[in-house]
């Protein structure tokens, strides 16, 4: 749900508020009482609720979130990468 933030006209009290989409712009300023709430232009603010958003709520040992070409869960790398060495010593009876 977006986070929208309200001033008052009459007391410059601000405040932000979590609302539908669908409700209705506020009025009132909880502070002095008066009807002269104005919406502000913020930057864009929201709340992701419930499970699933987050990287956490979808691991599991050593699985990952990201998919590889195939579909399944990539796991991590935990191999050591081998390194090719030249044999000094086929170089140096060659030359």
């Amino acid at each position: 749900m977006p986070i929208y933030e309200y001033e008052c006209g009459a007391c410059s009290h601000r405040l932000e508020a979590i609302q539908k989409l669908s409700d209705e712009p506020l009025s009132v300023c909880p502070e002095c009482g008066k009807p002269a709430l104005s919406k502000l232009v913020s930057a864009a603010g929201f709340r992701l609720g419930g499970s699933g958003w987050y990287e956490t709520d979808f691991k599991s040992k050593n699985k990952r979130n990201l998919k590889d070409g195939g579909g399944e869960t990539a796991k991590p790398d935990t191999k050591p990468k081998e390194t090719k060495k030249p044999d000094t010593a086929k170089a140096a009876a060659a030359g």
